[in-house]
């Protein structure tokens, strides 16, 4: 399926689109677009319910008779020649339904199913037994074999629950002649085996997690200081504008922001007049007007990750308050391009993730695990010109 959205009254509806035939004198194949909203166009709008009426009158069909004649938009026309189809009008409008519960984040057919399923596990009420079986029989026909996403046992612990004893299992998929007392046992045990399993791969964390949860994201970026940086900017001091001089080089700059947009400009007398403006506002500002060097928008983010491992193996104190936000995740915001700050869907935050980089190489550093100079100690690694 392709998701899709619609704007309607400036709010985005999530949307899906599935094939299907509209039978319009020939067969045209064409999308169904199914909406979080319940909305449904198949070249007209519907509803779940219209939907049941174009499938009744054959305005929407999920096959094409034998040299039936199909037709597809900018694509060509063609005739059926002993065509297969295995989705029925019930099954498409079980999947349409589908589609709009998880469109809005809510249990579908399989999901509801699952869950009558562990109420009947730990309660093992009959009634319980026959709400899991009408709840199984509510997913769509071709669905009822994989709902346990079980490649070897497919449904059948599922089904031999739901079936009555001495019937032949529900469903259509399973050619067992009738469900007995030892299957259903079979199939507790199963479950129960599963439970376990899930448990005690819940219980697991990889060899390498922290013992505890990162904390909760930190943001970092967008304060400015008109009046000029406080004696203690606290957390502030991890922002590129903060006045840390730096050497990159051998040259020394005010400031990360003095330094990269120095870098970026391929004229050396507008290199100087950036590294020698008053605030790294001003720094921007003359680079924006000049010509970048060749490669730049590939080798940025190499520059700004050498820029801020000199930042902070310079100045330790700088690299203390770097340490002190944990393992939280570093959301980096501002004005500047949506390559490093977070905005929406859109900002990538590469100075929020060079950041937890860097503090994590330190940490490494620190503790003997990584060799001074494979990372940034001041000077390995550091951008600048021959």
């Amino acid at each position: 399926m392709l998701r899709i959205h619609r704007i309607e009254d400036g709010q985005r509806i999530e949307g899906v689109a599935r094939p299907v035939f509209i039978h319009n004198f020939t067969y045209h194949l064409t999308n169904l677009l199914v909406f979080a909203d319940g909305a449904i166009s198949c070249w007209e709008w519907v509803d779940l319910e219209g939907l049941r009426e174009k499938l009744e009158c054959g305005w929407v069909v999920t096959e094409v008779p034998d040299g039936g004649e199909i037709s597809a938009f900018e694509l060509g026309r063609w005739k059926a020649a002993e065509p297969v189809f295995g989705l029925t009008p019930e099954m498409l409008l079980g999947e349409v339904a589908d589609d709009i519960e998880r469109l809005n984040d809510r249990p579908d057919s399989t999901d509801r199913c699952l869950a009558v399923l562990d109420r009947y596990l730990e309660t093992r009420d009959e009634a319980d037994r026959l709400a899991l079986r009408e709840a199984y029989l509510a997913i769509p026909a071709h669905k009822r074999h994989y709902s346990l996403g079980d490649m070897d046992n497919k449904d059948r612990p599922l089904v031999f629950l739901c079936t009555d004893v001495g019937e032949r299992p529900i469903g259509g998929w399973f050619d067992d002649d009738v469900v007995t007392e030892a299957m259903r046992e079979w199939a507790l045990d199963y479950f129960a085996e599963e439970a376990r399993g899930r448990a005690e791969y819940a219980s697991k964390r990889s060899a390498d997690d922290p013992r505890e949860a990162p904390r909760g994201t930190i943001h970092l970026g967008g304060r400015v200081f008109p009046r000029g940086w406080p004696d203690d900017p606290g957390i502030d001091a991890l922002q590129n504008d903060c006045p840390a001089p730096i050497e990159a080089g051998g040259v020394l700059y005010p400031s990360v922001t003095h330094a990269y947009w120095a870098l970026s400009a391929e004229d050396p007398r507008v290199r100087e007049q950036i590294r020698a403006a008053e605030r790294p506002y001003d720094a921007q500002k003359i680079a924006e007007e000049a010509s970048r060097v060749q490669g730049w928008p590939q080798g940025r983010t190499a520059v700004m990750a050498g820029l801020l491992r000199a930042k902070y193996a310079q100045h330790p104190e700088l690299a203390e308050i770097l340490l002190g936000t944990g393992d939280a995740p570093l959301g980096y915001g501002g004005v500047e391009s949506d390559h490093w700050i977070t905005r929406g869907e859109k900002g990538r935050n590469w100075v929020g993730r060079l950041l937890e980089l860097v503090r994590s190489e330190i940490r490494a550093q620190r503790a003997g695990l990584l060799p001074l100079d494979k990372t940034a100690d001041g000077r390995s690694g550091q951008p600048g010109r021959a």
